[in-house]
């Protein structure tokens, strides 16, 4: 995709960049939980699943910055604080639904390939008389 060029260098990079953030396992979940509409960030992490509290607040605090994702608090006692996505973030989210798709119409020609591949590199067990020693 990139020439390799000396001025496309900086492009490569910046794509880069922004490619390993939108392809993030995270950011991916987490924008598709978020595309019916705001969540809380407990909501969103029971809805993402397995994810560390962490780690959400590491990828929100990214989209936010990157301008995918906005960060509500409602001055309540205790604060509530709402995510959403915003309109670079609804954009990102087509691309996402349409990755998912891909995955769930192919996921069996995946996993059939996994176990074609597991068992070209799995190695043959010797037959029973070549593995009795003196036999």
């Amino acid at each position: 995709m990139c020439s390799g060029e000396a001025r496309d260098t900086s492009q490569c990079e910046q794509i880069s960049a922004l490619l390993a953030r939108v392809g993030d396992k995270w950011t991916v979940l987490v924008v598709g939980s978020l595309g019916p509409g705001p969540m809380r960030f407990n909501a969103l992490r029971r809805t993402v699943g397995d994810i560390s509290q962490k780690m959400l607040s590491t990828t929100l605090r990214s989209l936010e910055r990157d301008g995918f994702v906005t960060r509500t608090v409602t001055p309540t006692s205790p604060p509530q604080v709402e995510y959403a996505l915003t309109g670079l973030g609804r954009g990102l989210l087509e691309p996402v639904r349409a990755l998912v798709e891909w995955t769930q119409a192919n996921s069996e020609r995946i996993e059939a390939a996994r176990r074609a591949y597991a068992a070209r590199e799995r190695p043959a067990a010797p037959p029973a008389a070549e593995a009795r020693i003196g036999g």
